[in-house]
Formats: C-alpha cells, sequence, structure tokens
C-alpha cells in the first residue's frame, strides 16, 4: 500500500532526475511516455499498482518514505516547541536535521508548515530581510494554505511587524487573528505578543491584562524563560501605571530567578528597570545605583547600553550636576551616530544644545527632536515631558498660542 499523504506525482519525479532516468527508462513496460508524464506532473490520477510500479523501478522504499514523514512531523513540532520555550540552540540544532531533509518534504502532508515555520524561526534568530523574502513567498501561496496554516502565517506576520517596530500594525494584526476559527486564545506566546504590544503603544493595562494571562499559561508550562521575560514585561507596565509594589515584587522575583538560571543577558535589564522604577519614584541614588550595575554587566555597546546611559544622563541634568551630565551625553551623542541609533544621538544633542545656550535648545527641540519622536512613535514620557518643557518656556516669554499649542498636545 503506498501512503495516503505523499504527493507521488513529484515524488516520483525527483528520485528519477536525481538517479539520471529519462521518461521512458522509467515508463519502459510500466506504462507509456505520456500517462507518466501526466503522472509526474499530478494532472491525471495513476492507479495503485502504476504507482508502486514505478516506485520499485526507482528502488524507493514506501516503508522509509512513510517513517522520514513520520519523523518530519515530529522535528517540526520539536522545532515550534524550541522556539516557545526560547531554547536557542535546541532550535538550531532541530532545524539543521529539517534542511538534511530538504529533498524529501517538498512531497509531503508538510511542504506548507514546514515553510512556514522556517519563516518563525528567521524571526526567532532575527534574521529579518531573509525572514522578509520568506514572508513574500509564503504570501504568493497562501491560496494553497490550510485554515490553521493561514492562521499561523498571519500571526507570525504580526510578529515580523514587531520586530520591525510597526506595533500599530502589529495591533491591528493580532485583533483579526481574533476572528481565525483557529485562534489559539489560550497560547502563552500570542498572549505575549499582545501584552508586547499594548506595552509598545503606551497602553500599560492593557498589557498587563494580557501579561497576566501569558504569566499563567508559561506557569503551566512550565516555560521558565518565558516567564522571566513575562516578569520583566509585567514590572516595566506595572512601573508606567504607577503600581510599583507590583512592579518590584516581579523585578525582585525576576532577579532571584535570573541569577540562579544564570541569565547573564537578561540581568543587565532588570537592573535597568529596577532603576527606572526607583527613578520614578524619585529616589534618585537609588536610581543611579542600579543604573550603574546594569551599565557594569552589559558587554558590548547595545542599544540597552544606549538607553541606561541616557537614563544616567538624565539623573545628573535634573539635578544640575552638568559636567557629569555632560559627559554623558557627550558619549551617548558619539556612540549613537556610530551605531546609527538616531533617537539617542538627537536626544544626546538636544541636552548638549541646552547645556551650551538653552535659548538654541529649544529651536532644535521643535525642529529636530519633536518630529523624530512623533514620527517614530517614540517614547510617550519624554513626548510629553518635552510638551511640557516647550508650553512652560512659552508661556514665560508670553507666546500663548504655542504655550497653548503644546499644552493640547499634553492633553
Amino acid at each position: 500500500m503506498v501512503g495516503e499523504s505523499m504527493e507521488f506525482g513529484p515524488l516520483i519525479k525527483y528520485y528519477r532526475t536525481q538517479k539520471d532516468m529519462t521518461q521512458k527508462q522509467l515508463a519502459e513496460g510500466i506504462c507509456s511516455v505520456p500517462h507518466l508524464s501526466k503522472i509526474e506532473n499530478n494532472s491525471k490520477e495513476a492507479n495503485e499498482e502504476t504507482i508502486q510500479l514505478l516506485l520499485d523501478r526507482l528502488q524507493i522504499d514506501m516503508k522509509e518514505i512513510s517513517e522520514k514523514e513520520a519523523h518530519i512531523r515530529i522535528l517540526l513540532k520539536a522545532l515550534l516547541e524550541k522556539i516557545q520555550y526560547y531554547l536557542q540552540r535546541e532550535a538550531e540544532e532541530i532545524f539543521i536535521q529539517l534542511k538534511e531533509m530538504d529533498g524529501i518534504i517538498p512531497f509531503s502532508a508538510y511542504i506548507y508548515t514546514y515553510e512556514l515555520y522556517k519563516y518563525r524561526y528567521l524571526l526567532f534568530t532575527g534574521k529579518l530581510d531573509e525572514a522578509g523574502e520568506k514572508k513574500n513567498l509564503l504570501n504568493k501561496q497562501k491560496k494553497n494554505f490550510s485554515q490553521h496554516e493561514r492562521y499561523l502565517f498571519d500571526y507570525y506576520n504580526a510578529i515580523w511587524l514587531i520586530m520591525k517596530g510597526d506595533y500599530k500594525r502589529a495591533d491591528e494584526a493580532m485583533d483579526k487573528l481574533d476572528l481565525n476559527p483557529n485562534h489559539e486564545f489560550s497560547s502563552g506566546e500570542v498572549l505575549y505578543h499582545r501584552a508586547l504590544i499594548k506595552s509598545a503603544l503606551d497602553q500599560a493595562g492593557y498589557a498587563v491584562h494580557f501579561g497576566k494571562m501569558a504569566l499563567q499559561s508559561y506557569m503551566d508550562q512550565h516555560n521558565f524563560k518565558r516567564i522571566l521575560h513575562t516578569l520583566m514585561l509585567l514590572g516595566i507596565n506595572y512601573t508606567h501605571s504607577e503600581i510599583y509594589e507590583e512592579a518590584m515584587a516581579c523585578f525582585e522575583h525576576l532577579k532571584r530567578n535570573a541569577e540562579f538560571m544564570q541569565e547573564t543577558e537578561l540581568l543587565p535589564l532588570v537592573y535597568h528597570n529596577i532603576g527606572f522604577l526607583h527613578q520614578k519614584k524619585r529616589n534618585e541614588a537609588e536610581a543611579l545605583e542600579f543604573y550603574d550595575k546594569s551599565l557594569s554587566l552589559q558587554t558590548g555597546i547595545t542599544f540597552h547600553y544606549l538607553v541606561t546611559l541616557y537614563s544616567i544622563g538624565e539623573i545628573h541634568f535634573a539635578n544640575n550636576n552638568f559636567e557629569t551630565a555632560k559627559e554623558c551625553f557627550c558619549k551617548l551623542s558619539s556612540l549613537s551616530k556610530e551605531f546609527g541609533v538616531k533617537k539617542y544621538f538627537l536626544l544626546a544633542e538636544f541636552h548638549l544644545v541646552y547645556l551650551e545656550a538653552p535659548e538654541k535648545s529649544i529651536s532644535f527641540l521643535e525642529d529636530k527632536v519633536i518630529p523624530f519622536l512623533e514620527d517614530s512613535n517614540g517614547n510617550k514620557e519624554d513626548i510629553m515631558r518635552f510638551y511640557k518643557l516647550l508650553s512652560e518656556h512659552y508661556k514665560q516669554l508670553g507666546v500663548y498660542q504655542k504655550a497653548v499649542k503644546y499644552l493640547n498636545k499634553i492633553s
């Protein structure tokens, strides 16, 4: 008996060409060449006996093929599981095993699932350019997807938008998932990504709502790494909501577990966010202590390094420690320019201009900083603080029309 899920026409053609056989050589004594051509192109149903004879001549062991298909199914399930549990090395090992089966997968029932999981793997490993190419190829094939495969494609596209920083469109894409009958309401991953999007859109209440559900799902699955990620997200959004006790509870729990699990990449972020919590509470000495801890643990210059450096500069600037602030912002300006991070380059330059000539800094703020932050959905707190600064500035000058303009933006 030949299997039911294999695409035998393309499979026969694949092995025939692999063995350098012509259609005439394969078809001789079994069927006509035109009939074989139709079989290979799946344009004509062939009876089971003909298929079996062709497979026998090609020395294809159907038991082995069926076992490979079962193995493909197991590997695909394992790949997605490793991604969901954030196990990068294990996911890479499984992906390599799947790549070794590239010759057989296109003829199995998992052809589109495999391509979709490849897309997810590229997103997981941060290869956005390759993921974009895969997205475009899959978009041309989506008419052939099952409902569940279409759901996966839409969901992975939402993740792609998150990674591109387009949170508004990602939010819209996630809302559309609710209409899909395959929507996985209780999936920790889906809930986590919803919380992440809401957090990026400064919708802390929604972020906490989805984050708490994601946390429960991950706890039920004993998904320890994702529990840590979700605690971070909850701590940040409790901080923004000024629910400081809950925020600190998240960060303390996170810190203990990150230290225990030796999550060295996570600890600097934990310390940074504890610093931010203290900064919000105006405990500036404690804030600086944790920011300094964060910097000391960060290896190499990353985006997170720039964020922490800016936060340190902000505190010194607010406390009129202008020399120390200037050192921070000079370093920030140089590093941001070197690594092409425009936001922190502009913020550093604004503070440096302010230290030299406060009046000039106002036009720099209006012409450069505010437009960039508005266009890029910049941090809401930064934008509001600058609106307030400009409103107060124009109020003192008696330019009330401009003062009201920025006051309205705050509202």
